[in-house]
Order: structure tokens, then sequence, then C-alpha cells
């Protein structure tokens, strides 16, 4: 009888644990299901990162038609991501601050979603004239940048610098893309299947790359 009675209190205990840890992860099952993503507007984003001529804009912003040149000469266009999830950054070979840093996370988030053809990438340079073909293909071998995965960019300066301020909305630096110009961002961009942006994640931050690659999967998951 003694045996029976110590026996009995821990069975308890142990039934009580596992109901609250079954509870708990019901719960962060239910609201995880639950989370969607925001659909960012030029409305929604800080102004001083937005063209003036569309901070006003509070629905239907999408990514605008681009063409730029990626690191094997082949023109990349908005077909190329045609029913794609992507991130998309701003970046420059010459760059030894934040750049390296975007690089190796840019590098990591690729290599979580290596089989997944519906994810993709797409790094602009910001120094289009230095960052030739050649540079952007050195530079995409040394951090592994896969072919019609990760596409590494050059082109009309002026163009880059439009989608920076008019579609991306991720740098302060204002201009158009003039000689003198010049814009540093450690931003990334999650941009839709509707080319539309979903999320803004710092590039340099490993707690900030993670949250980027749950909220890629969210987007997979959604219909």
């Amino acid at each position: 009888m003694k045996q029976q009675n110590k026996t009995k209190p821990y069975s308890i205990l142990k039934f009580l644990i596992v109901f609250i840890v079954l509870g708990i992860s019901s719960i962060y099952f239910l609201t995880s299901q639950k989370r969607e993503l925001p659909i960012y507007n030029p409305y929604d984003v800080n102004p001083k990162l937005v063209d003036n001529d569309i901070q006003h804009v509070k629905k239907g912003h999408k990514i605008a038609d681009f063409s730029l040149i990626n690191q094997n000469g082949k023109t990349i266009t908005q077909n190329d991501y045609k029913n794609k999830i992507y991130v998309a950054d701003f970046f420059f070979t010459r760059c030894t601050t934040i750049c390296p840093i975007m690089s190796t996370h840019m590098a990591t988030v690729q290599k979580e979603f290596l089989k997944n053809d519906d994810v993709k990438f797409l790094s602009m340079s910001v120094t289009p004239i230095i960052d030739s073909i050649p540079v952007l293909k050195a530079y995409a071998i040394k951090k592994g940048a896969i072919t019609n995965k990760w596409n590494l960019t050059t082109g009309n300066k002026k163009h880059i610098y439009e989608l920076a301020r008019k579609s991306f909305m991720a740098v302060l630096d204002e201009g158009d893309g003039g000689d003198q110009d010049f814009i540093h961002t450690e931003q990334f961009i999650l941009v839709d299947k509707d080319k539309q942006i979903r999320g803004y994640y710092d590039g340099t931050n490993s707690d900030d790359i993670q949250h980027l690659i749950q909220d890629i999967k969210l987007l997979l998951a959604s219909k």
C-alpha cells in the first residue's frame, strides 16, 4: 500500500507535465498557422526610404519590371522571377563592411531552399560600372551563388536606383543614380509570387535571417 501511494503522486505529476507540454505545442501550432505576413505599400514604410512621388500609395504596390545583367552575362527580368518567392538586396563587390556579411547570410538562405525551385535570390550592384560581368562572376563563385538560383546583377545605374527607391523601398540615401549618388543598405527584401513586398530584414543580423527563413516557409505554405 505504501509503495502505491508513493507511485500515485509521481504518475499524476508526469501526466500534468505531458498535458502542459501538449497544450503549449497545440497553442503554438494554432497561432503559427493563423499568422500571415503583411503586405507592404509605400504608405506603410518609413518615408525616408521611399521616393516622394509614391509615399501616398496605400495599396496595390508591386515591384516594377526590371532589366539587369547577371554574373553570366544573361539578361534578367521579371520573367525570371515569375511565380517565384525571392529575396532581394543591394550590394557592391568592393564593399568591405556589411556586404560580406550579407552575402554570407544570403548563401545561408540559398542553402536552406536549395532544392526548392519556388525560391530565388536577386542581388543588385549599386556600383554597376565597377561591377562588370567578369567581376560579378568571380564574386558569385567566391560567395557560392548558384546559377539560375541567385542572380548577382549589374545594369543601368539610374534604373537600379529607381528600383531601390520606387520598387523595393529599401534605401535612405536619396538620388536618381547620378555619378555622385551612392546607396548602401543592409536590407533584405522578401517578395512574394505576386510581386508584393512581404518583409524587410537586417541582412547582417543572424536572428533576422532565421526570421526570414521562417517567413519564406510561411509563404510557401500559404495558398
